[in-house]
């Protein structure tokens, strides 16, 4: 039984994950941060813990198994406790268990476990699509202004008849500006009421002579063509399979087609809120198909794809 698969399902919509007898995985949200030395995004998620103390049975692991596996409920606890026997043998002889996408697990000098988590994988769902990455860091540069010191300064000497003169001449111009900005806005005024105008009146006239060409246009069919009716299969539920988010639209739609191509029942099931087209393998009704369905296509085709439960409007 590969119980680790199971704890990963369970992992994207609960917060705790306990198996009976051994302990629980526990997860906690942390917002979105930048590492100050390296410059590294890294985009909100939850970080993995595991509590030993935690081990009464809380009955969702061996219901899930019950569900999937479709076996009773007894069975599944049995299947549970066989294999965290094997477990802790492996953890006694101190071997390191590794569970995939989740962490591993080993006994430190006290006989206590360790866990260290896997980060592979990030469970937070509405952080879908959002990767780590890198930016190079911002340098500002401080710009310091110099003021020039002039040592020598040379006078400028106007008698008394250069400043009487030029008084008036600047007053002249001043107006002669009024004057000219004045009239130019006048004048454009004018141009643009007639160019409205002009437009007003060829609109209407082409207006008058479109509807005399739709009631001279008579159209008889005498012979119409026979409906045809299209038969499409839209696909419903609320269990998708998720095979990757983006944020241009044509590039969701070409993965689409590639899905598709290659037999899969894909389609563009809307955009989240940040922003990215989402793109799934297929869609189902119940919780068992989507699970057969997600397990084959880990295998044979993306190992990274993921459930994703979500009522489409």
């Amino acid at each position: 039984m590969h119980l680790e698969n199971y704890i990963s399902d369970l992992l994207y919509r609960y917060d705790c994950v306990t198996i009976p007898e051994f302990g629980a995985f526990l997860t906690n949200r942390v917002s979105a941060k930048v590492h100050e030395s390296t410059h590294a995004f890294y985009p909100p998620k939850k970080v993995l813990s595991f509590n030993e103390q935690l081990q009464h049975n809380d009955g969702l692991l061996a219901s899930y198994i019950t569900e999937i596996e479709k076996i009773p409920y007894e069975a599944a606890l049995q299947k549970i406790n066989k294999h965290v026997k094997s477990i802790k043998s492996y953890l006694i002889e101190g071997e390191t268990l590794t569970f995939q996408n989740i962490g591993e697990l080993q006994l430190n000098s006290e006989g206590k476990i360790v866990f260290q988590p896997s980060y592979h994988v990030n469970y937070l769902t509405d952080s879908f699509g959002l990767a780590q990455f890198t930016s190079p860091s911002v340098t500002r540069e401080v710009y310091k202004e110099e003021v020039e010191t002039i040592e020598k300064v040379i006078p400028i000497t106007l008698t008394p008849e250069k400043r009487k003169t030029a008084r008036p001449f600047l007053k002249y111009a001043a107006v002669a500006v009024i004057a000219l900005t004045v009239g130019g806005v006048l004048t454009s005024n004018y141009f643009v009421n007639k160019i409205e105008a002009h437009n007003q009146l060829a609109q209407e006239e082409a207006n008058t002579q479109l509807d005399a060409k739709v009631q001279e246009a008579t159209f008889i069919i005498e012979n119409p063509l026979p409906a045809a009716t299209l038969n499409v299969e839209k696909q419903t539920g609320k269990y998708h399979i998720v095979a990757g988010a983006y944020r241009i639209a044509e590039n969701s739609q070409t993965k689409v087609e590639q899905l598709q191509s290659l037999g899969y029942k894909a389609q563009m099931i809307g955009v989240n809120k940040y922003g990215l087209h989402e793109v799934v393998y297929a869609s189902y009704q119940t919780s068992e198909e989507a699970l057969s369905a997600l397990r084959q296509i880990r295998r044979e085709h993306n190992a990274s794809a993921w459930l994703m439960v979500k009522e489409l409007q």
